[in-house]
């Protein structure tokens, strides 16, 4: 991902991220049996284009996913955890395909540890370092409309929705028309 003036993001090579009672952080091979415990589950299959059944495999392919998105700059999946060691949900950050001053954030929280505001805590952590470290303006989340958890956290991190056209994604069980929520610097 490069900067609006060109020049590339600096992510460091290992990034940390703390605040709010969170610690965020990359996600290790230790982490594999907690990724399907976090990403087999039904609300994570009906909103993100993570496959089901979410098993090992699925898990050590998605892991090699994110570490090459990782090494080719731009974007990163973190760990929610509270004790900087047992991961309670995902959160990422890439290029939305709007533009060197735009990115997107997405996330999933594990079943067993929702209501407990680790989303919003999180999209606002990743946000303001987006804005903040990487200069980035425009942060958005595209959410399905259906999706009244992930709306309520759009607002609840101080997101609004914008009047853009829909935008269509597919995945493995469904197309989706998802409704762009952005957040400015």
């Amino acid at each position: 991902m490069t900067t609006a003036d060109g020049g590339s993001l600096r992510i460091p090579p290992h990034l940390e991220l703390r605040g709010d009672g969170l610690h965020l952080r990359e996600w290790t091979d230790d982490d594999l049996p907690a990724m399907t415990e976090i990403f087999d589950e039904p609300q994570v299959h009906r909103w993100t284009p993570l496959r089901s059944p979410f098993d090992l495999a699925a898990a050590r392919e998605y892991l090699d996913r994110a570490r090459d998105g990782r090494l080719e700059g731009g974007r990163f999946q973190l760990a929610i955890t509270s004790d900087g060691r047992t991961p309670l949900g995902e959160v990422l950050f890439y290029s939305s395909g709007g533009g060197p001053d735009e990115a997107e954030v997405a996330y999933a929280v594990g079943a067993a540890h929702r209501r407990r505001g680790l989303a919003r805590r999180a999209v606002t952590l990743v946000t303001g370092y987006a804005h903040g470290t990487l200069g980035i303006r425009r942060v958005v989340l595209r959410i399905d409309p259906e999706n009244v958890a992930s709306i309520a956290v759009a607002h609840a991190a101080g997101y609004q929705p914008t009047d853009e056209p829909p935008v269509v994604r597919e995945s493995e069980n469904r197309t989706v028309r998802l409704r762009t929520w952005c957040h400015l610097r």
